[in-house]
């Protein structure tokens, strides 16, 4: 029994050394765009989300996106995810720096959208969480 629970302990301490995830999140205005990226030795895999709430005119949206991601160069990444209902592919192409995140959308994008709703985050960075 005493074997079993180190054995477990070691190799869940030995997954996490391999293992690496940083989030980054961004509120701009009435919307929240949050991004989370793990690092698996050199596997990339990117979760980005976008809530959108607009008290003024009571517009809301939710959109999230995942997949695995290339690395581009020593601080950009870049994920394609095919859209099921039509013939093209959501680019998001991710600018990292030691402090946070920069996120550019594809035009295609819009096919899993609402209209708020945008992953881009534009000229504003999306800050790193420590």
């Amino acid at each position: 029994m005493k074997k079993s629970l180190i054995l477990t302990i070691a190799m869940l301490v030995s997954g996490n050394v391999l293992a690496a995830t940083d989030h980054y999140i961004l509120r701009d205005g009435d919307a929240v765009r949050h991004l989370k990226v793990t690092k698996i030795k050199d596997d990339y895999t990117v979760d980005a989300n976008v809530d959108y709430e607009s008290a003024a005119d009571s517009t809301h949206c939710s959109e999230s996106i995942s997949g695995k991601a290339k690395s581009t160069g020593e601080t950009e990444l870049l994920m394609k995810k095919h859209s099921e209902s039509e013939a093209s592919f959501c680019e998001l192409k991710i600018k990292l720096s030691p402090n946070g995140a920069k996120i550019e959308e594809s035009k295609d994008c819009d096919t899993f959208t609402a209209s708020k709703c945008h992953f881009s985050s534009g000229d504003k960075e999306l800050v790193k969480i420590k």
